[in-house]
C-alpha cells in the first residue's frame, strides 16, 4: 500500500529540484519568504525552551524540525480560512497572523493568549487528542451552509489518528462533502508509542481511502511540496470538491514536551543525523544556493529583526497585568452554584477582600 502513497518532494535534501513543473509557481522571493517565515518559528521555539528552563513561562511543547509542515501550510491559506491548531502548531498560527506576544501569554497560563486578532480564524489549541478535527468539519459545514467558501485546516498528530475523533471527522467531511483539509504531521511518535505500535497501515494518508476521500503524503521537511500540496487541497475544497486528508512525513528534534525525556524511548542519534540531512531550513538554504539566491548579508538582517521581535514580545508578555484570581470561578457554570461560590468566599477571605 506504501507504494500507492509515494511521498511527493519539489527539492530533496540537497536543495536539487526534483519536481520542475511544481517549481513554475513558484518564485525565488517565495521561496525566500518561507526561509524567513521557518527561521522566525524556530527562533522563537529555541527562546521559548530557554525561557521554561529559566521559569518564565509553564511547560513549553517544541515543535523544532516541523517548520516546514507548519508554514508551508499555513501559507496557503486565505484570508477568512481558519486553523484548527494542536498544542504543538503556534509556528503555524504565528505565520496566519497570530500575535507573537499572545503566543507567549497562553505559555505563561493566560486565557488571553488564545486570543487572535481581530478577523483572524484561530481555534484554541486542542489539548484532547483529536477533539479539534470535530471542531474544524462543525465550522466548514457551518461556513458551507452560510453559502461562504472559507475553507478549515486543522492539524493533529500520527497518534490522533487511533481515537474514535479522527474517523468521525473523516466520515462526517465525506458524506457531506466539507471544505476541510486534515492535515496530519507524522514525526513517528505518539508521545513514547512509535507508529509501528499504533497501527498496522504502512501510511495514514491511506486511512483517507475508507472515507472515499482524496489523500496525498508529502515530505513534511519540503515546504515547497507542503505549500503545493495545502494550497492544490484548500483550491479543491473551496471549489467544493471535498475534503482532503494530508500525511506530511516529517522529524521532531526534542521531546515531546519539556517535562518530557524522549531519550528515553528514541535514540537521540537519528535527530543529530538529521539536523544535517533532511532539516527543512538547510533544504531551503541548500536550494537558494544553488539558485545563486543566498546571501549571508540577508540571513543576518532578518536574524536580527526577528531577535527584536521576539524580545519585544518577552517584554509584553512581562509587563502584561497580573491576572484576576476570581476569573477562575467565573466561566465554570452560567450561574454560580453554592459550591463556586463558597470558593469565592474563601478566595476573597484569603486575599482580605470580603
Amino acid at each position: 500500500m506504501i507504494e500507492d502513497f509515494p511521498m511527493q518532494q519539489i527539492i530533496n535534501e540537497d536543495g536539487a529540484i526534483v519536481d520542475s513543473d511544481a517549481m513554475n509557481d513558484i518564485s525565488t522571493e517565495q521561496v525566500k519568504s518561507f526561509y524567513y517565515q521557518m527561521l522566525r518559528a524556530r527562533m522563537l521555539d529555541k527562546k521559548c525552551v530557554n525561557l521554561q528552563r529559566q521559569g518564565k513561562i509553564g511547560t513549553y511543547v517544541p515543535y523544532e524540525g516541523q517548520e516546514a509542515a507548519q508554514i508551508g501550510s499555513a501559507v496557503a491559506l486565505g484570508e477568512g480560512d481558519w486553523i484548527f491548531p494542536t498544542y504543538r502548531d503556534h509556528a503555524a498560527t504565528l505565520t496566519f497572523g497570530h500575535s507573537m506576544r499572545n503566543l507567549l501569554l497562553n505559555w505563561r497560563g493566560r486565557p488571553e493568549g488564545n486570543v487572535p486578532p481581530e478577523g483572524v480564524n484561530i481555534f484554541p489549541p486542542g489539548i484532547p487528542i483529536a477533539s479539534q478535527l470535530l471542531h474544524a468539519t462543525g465550522a466548514a459545514w457551518a461556513e458551507k451552509k452560510h453559502g461562504s467558501d472559507r475553507v478549515s485546516l486543522v492539524y493533529f498528530g500520527d497518534g490522533a489518528t487511533s481515537e474514535g475523533d479522527f474517523h468521525e471527522a473523516l466520515n462526517f467531511g465525506s458524506v457531506f462533502n466539507i471544505p476541510t483539509v486534515f492535515f496530519n504531521q507524522n514525526n513517528g511518535y505518539a508521545i513514547s508509542v512509535p507508529m509501528k505500535r499504533q497501527m498496522k497501515t504502512k501510511t495514514i494518508a491511506q486511512k483517507g481511502l475508507a472515507y472515499d476521500m482524496n489523500c496525498l503524503r508529502i515530505d513534511g521537511n519540503d515546504v515547497l511540496a507542503v505549500y503545493a500540496a495545502t494550497k492544490e487541497s484548500v483550491d479543491r475544497a473551496r471549489a467544493n470538491q471535498g475534503p482532503t486528508l494530508i500525511e506530511a512525513v516529517t522529524w521532531r528534534y526534542g521531546a515531546h514536551t519539556t517535562a518530557d525525556d524522549a531519550s528515553k524511548y528514541r535514540d537521540q542519534n537519528e535527530s543529530e543525523t538529521r539536523r544535517e540531512t533532511t532539516d527543512p531550513l538547510l533544504r531551503v538554504q541548500r536550494y537558494l544556493q544553488t539558485q545563486n539566491a543566498w546571501n549571508e548579508d540577508w540571513l543576518k538582517t532578518i536574524e536580527e529583526d526577528i531577535t527584536d521581535e521576539i524580545e519585544t514580545a518577552i517584554a509584553e508578555m512581562e509587563a502584561y497585568p497580573e491576572p484576576d484570581l476570581r476569573q477562575l470561578f467565573d466561566y465554570v457554570y452560567d450561574r454560580p452554584t453554592w459550591t463556586i461560590q463558597e470558593q469565592v468566599n474563601q478566595h476573597l477571605a484569603v486575599q482580605g477582600e470580603e
